[in-house]
């Protein structure tokens, strides 16, 4: 009986060892599951902090320095020039044209809230906002750091609010340097952009957001009662002297939100002051804040980004009770293992490890099949999108060819009236003569009238000839031809505005003299184009010379040359003559595609266009064309 009682004692004392045990293992697998989620939910939320952190900068960087060229602009606007060379008697009478035409700068940037010029002294001379009742004209700007750095000779972008208006915004500032005066700098252009759509579009969001400058204040913020607070507590001096060049006597640093932003970059957690966090839901505010940090391109500026971790304790819990509910699970099924291990243990284990080394098999052979077929399914895709986007890229350029001869054919079609109108004049005379003639039974005379009309005809079929042939859309058809014929139908097709411009056409090509294999009718465009360049080129020169000559070479290529006397190509545009959209023309004179249209035309051909200064002054351009299948021509 007593034995009996000492083993029923020691059961029940492994009973309580076992549950302690059970207890313990929960607890620890309750910890572990809490520790590892939480620290993944932490690095989960780094990494979201971060993508929005580089989508905000992104769009912020576009959105601040889109606008940022208009100084640039303004510093080398005659006018603004000459108001600021004008003495004082003569600057009024300039600074209303001034005033007029940064209006009307201004207005072409919604974004632009003010665009205005300060001479030496750092006054404002003329304004955008001048037809305001509270414009910016004669206010003193000479202590603003924009200005200060901007006279020294250094471009420079600042946030700040102006002390007419008290109106924040971004300001950009560039010397105006006057050329006259050994590029001496005369006063400084400064352009005031709105920033408050950076508040409006990209801060709003779930999570609080701000931008702070250098200084550790609070520009922009989302929510708007963090506006003007401080990073960092800030003394009285420094609250005066920022509020003095920077924010206009505005209240600063009234709120400190506490944020070291050096311990920010790659995210921390901290806990806001009471006094900030009032300003947050109150959903929000029992937790604590991961604050990532991003400095902005360009600027001075950071950008802040908090994200709450209420989502992150939430899913810590969850998979701590899911961690303890797998340990219990795990020793119930330890228990039940136990029970049937005696039976079962051989079988069950030969069968699981048959089982887990199929069920691996099958999932590298499924594995490996799902790959090559995404590998074959992307490498199909890869092909078709690239020979859809070389049909698309053909298809652009055949329509900026055509688009190229129309244009051409809109700005001949003045002449091309001209040549028209005077054999028209001459048919109806005959016409009328011919009815008088054969009324009065002299068949001979109106016989001869009509002969003439039908001479008239073939003329005016002349000239609409060359025209149905150049603005016909049609694929290139490279053929062997006589380089005479598209010179000639371009130098027609240009008559008029040669003549008009006082240009003298000295043409070389003579029929026969020299054959190349190209397209005619695409190489007429070509010439059309150069020549067409060559003539705004000597629009403003004395001597006003257009040569055209053709040289064939030993190997049958044929060398197509236009010269003319204008001002030449400047050295650094030789580099990037025939880059697309870029022209040494001025503005509103072209978009900078016709070279580069007519290099893809020749190089089409089997070509080559070329371009270069004349030993004598003048722009000299280059068609070298392959010669002809056929026969090689010396």
């Amino acid at each position: 009986m007593p034995l009996a009682a000492s083993d029923h004692d020691r059961r029940g004392r492994r009973r309580w060892l076992a549950y302690a045990l059970a207890t313990l293992l929960l607890v620890f697998a309750a910890t572990i599951g809490y520790s590892v989620s939480e620290r993944q939910a932490l690095r989960t939320l780094r990494e979201s902090a971060a993508h929005r952190l580089d989508l905000l900068a992104a769009a912020i960087d576009a959105e601040v320095t889109r606008a940022n060229q208009i100084p640039g602009i303004l510093a080398l606007n005659a006018e603004i020039l000459d108001l600021l060379r004008a003495p004082p008697a003569e600057a009024v009478a300039r600074q209303q044209s001034v005033n007029h035409y940064l209006e009307r700068l201004s207005a072409q940037h919604v974004d632009s809230l003010a665009v205005f010029v300060l001479d030496l002294r750092g006054r404002v001379v003329a304004s955008s906002d001048w037809i305001l009742t509270d414009n910016l004209l004669g206010a003193d700007l000479s202590h603003r750091p924009y200005f200060r750095t901007a006279i020294a000779g250094a471009p420079y972008r600042q946030y700040a609010e102006d002390v007419v208006r008290s109106e924040p915004g971004y300001f950009f500032a560039q010397p105006i340097r006057d050329e006259r005066q050994d590029w001496k700098i005369i006063g400084v252009a400064v352009m005031k952009a709105s920033i408050r759509a950076v508040e409006r579009q990209w801060l709003r969001n779930d999570a609080p957001a701000f931008i702070a400058d250098g200084s550790g204040v609070v520009l922009l913020s989302a929510p708007v009662a963090w506006r003007y607070a401080s990073l960092r507590p800030l003394s009285g001096e420094q609250i005066a002297e920022l509020a003095r060049v920077q924010f206009s006597g505005r209240a600063l640093g009234v709120l400190s939100l506490d944020i070291d932003l050096a311990a920010t970059e790659q995210g921390s957690v901290l806990r806001l002051p009471a006094a900030a966090l009032e300003a947050l839901p109150e959903a929000e505010r029992r937790f604590g804040h991961l604050v990532s940090s991003r400095n902005l391109p360009g600027t001075a500026w950071q950008l802040v980004v908090l994200s709450s971790l209420r989502p992150a304790y939430r899913q810590a819990w969850g998979n701590a009770l899911l961690a303890a509910a797998a340990a219990a699970t795990l020793l119930l099924s330890l228990l039940y293992l136990r029970q049937r291990r005696r039976v079962l243990q051989a079988r069950l284990g030969m069968q699981a490890a048959l089982e887990t080394a199929n069920r691996a098999l099958e999932g590298k052979v499924a594995a490996r099949t799902a790959e090559l077929t995404r590998t074959v399914e992307t490498l199909e895709a890869e092909v078709s999108e690239r020979m859809q986007a070389e049909r698309t890229l053909r298809a652009a350029q055949e329509e900026l060819v055509q688009a190229g001869k129309l244009a051409v054919l809109g700005q001949l079609a003045t002449g091309i009236t001209h040549e028209l109108n005077q054999p028209l004049g001459a048919i109806r005379t005959l016409a009328g003569n011919s009815l008088e003639f054969l009324k009065r039974g002299d068949a001979a005379t109106a016989e001869q009238n009509l002969r003439i009309v039908c001479d008239l005809a073939d003329q005016m079929g002349g000239i609409i000839q060359p025209l149905k042939s150049f603005a016909r859309k049609a694929p290139a058809a490279p053929s062997r031809v006589d380089l005479a014929h598209p010179v000639g139908n371009a130098l027609f097709l240009l008559d008029q505005s040669l003549k008009k411009a006082a240009v003298q056409v000295s043409n070389h090509c003579a029929a026969g003299q020299c054959h190349a294999w190209c397209d005619a009718n695409r190489l007429q465009q070509v010439l059309i184009n150069l020549i067409g360049n060559a003539a705004d080129a000597m629009r403003q020169c004395p001597e006003r010379r257009l040569e055209i000559s053709a040289q064939g070479y030993a190997d049958g290529r044929v060398a197509l040359t236009v010269a003319d006397t204008g001002c030449g190509l400047p050295e650094e545009a030789l580099d990037r003559i025939f880059e697309p959209f870029f022209t040494t023309k001025g503005a509103g004179e072209g978009l900078g595609l016709g070279l580069a249209i007519s290099r893809d035309i020749v190089r089409d051909f089997g070509g080559e266009l070329l371009a270069e200064n004349r030993p004598g002054g003048g722009a000299r351009f280059i068609i070298l064309l392959p010669a002809d299948p056929g026969r090689a021509h010396p």
